[in-house]
C-alpha cells in the first residue's frame, strides 16, 4: 500500500480490513494478470453454480441428469481448495462463493424434497433454516474476532469444530455423505424396483433406500456439527458484546469521575 493512501487500511483484530469504497475501487481496476474474479478455483466455484443450475433444471423430469449434474457440482468443491492452495490462490472471495454455492445448493435441493414429501416439508424447512443460520453466525463470529478463515477453528473453542475443519478427510466424508443423503432421498421418488439381495432385511429395498439407510449417519453427524457450530458462534457473538459493553462502561464520563 502506498502512502498516497494512508487512511485506507486499519487494524481489525489480526486482519488488516480495507475500506469499503477503495475495495470497490480496487476491484474495478484490477489487471487480467491479478483479477481475482478469474482465479482458477473461482473459474471452478463458477463452474459449479453452472452444474447445479443445469441440475435443478432436469430435478423435476430427468434424474439421471439430475445426479450426475449435482454430484459433479459437489464433488468440483473439492477441487477448488486444493487448487487454490496449490496454485496460491486462495481469497476471501473464493471462500465466501465457495460457501455460498454450498448453502445454496443444498438448499434448492431441499425445496425440492420438501414438495416431493410434503409430509415432513417442515423438517427440510428447519435443515435449511439451521444450515444458513449455523455458517452465518460462524462466518461472522470468525469476522469480529480477525480471524483470516472461518476454517480456522482452534481446539480450545470447539475440539468437534477443529477436527472438523482441520482434517481435510472428515470435512470431506461429512459434507459428500450428507448430500448423499439428501441425493438418495430425491431418487427414492423415482426408483422403485427392489434390489432383489438374498438378505431378507434388504431385499425389498431399492438401492437408493439402501444408501439413505448408510449414509443417514453421516447425515446426523453433520447436523449435530451444525448444531455445535451454530452454539459456539453464539458464544463467541455474545462475549464480544460482554466485551465491548464492559469496554464502554469504562470508558463513560460516569465511570471517569467515580
Amino acid at each position: 500500500m502506498s502512502a498516497k493512501h494512508p487512511a485506507h487500511r486499519r487494524k481489525g483484530g489480526s486482519v488488516e480490513v480495507v475500506d469499503s469504497k477503495y475495495a470497490v475501487d480496487l476491484a474495478t481496476q484490477q489487471s487480467y494478470s491479478e483479477n481475482i474474479f478469474l482465479f482458477v478455483p473461482n473459474l471452478i466455484g463458477y463452474s459449479r453454480i453452472i452444474l447445479a443450475g443445469l441440475a435443478l433444471h432436469y430435478m423435476s423430469y430427468h434424474p439421471k441428469y439430475c445426479t450426475l449434474l449435482y454430484c459433479i457440482s459437489c464433488l468440483l468443491d473439492a477441487v477448488d481448495g486444493q487448487a487454490a492452495r496449490a496454485l496460491g490462490q486462495t481469497s476471501k472471495f473464493g471462500a465466501v462463493l465457495d460457501m455460498v454455492t454450498d448453502r445454496c445448493t443444498t438448499s434448492c435441493l431441499l425445496c425440492y424434497l420438501s414438495s416431493a414429501y410434503p409430509t415432513y416439508a417442515l423438517s427440510f424447512q428447519f435443515l435449511i433454516s439451521l444450515d444458513f443460520a449455523s455458517h452465518y453466525m460462524h462466518m461472522y463470529s470468525s469476522l469480529v474476532t480477525g480471524s483470516r478463515s472461518h476454517k480456522l477453528v482452534t481446539s480450545d473453542v470447539s475440539r468437534i469444530l477443529w477436527y472438523y475443519y482441520n482434517d481435510s478427510r472428515t470435512l470431506f466424508v461429512m459434507c459428500a455423505g450428507n448430500e448423499l443423503f439428501f441425493l438418495s432421498l430425491y431418487l427414492m421418488k423415482w426408483v422403485k424396483t427392489p434390489i432383489g439381495l438374498s438378505h431378507p432385511l434388504i431385499s425389498h429395498l431399492t438401492w437408493p433406500e439402501v444408501v439413505a439407510l448408510v449414509s443417514f449417519w453421516v447425515f446426523l453427524a453433520k447436523n449435530i456439527i451444525n448444531f455445535v457450530q451454530l452454539w459456539k458462534a453464539s458464544k463467541i457473538l455474545v462475549g464480544v458484546d460482554l466485551a465491548e459493553r464492559a469496554k464502554a462502561r469504562e470508558s463513560s464520563p460516569r465511570s471517569k469521575g467515580r
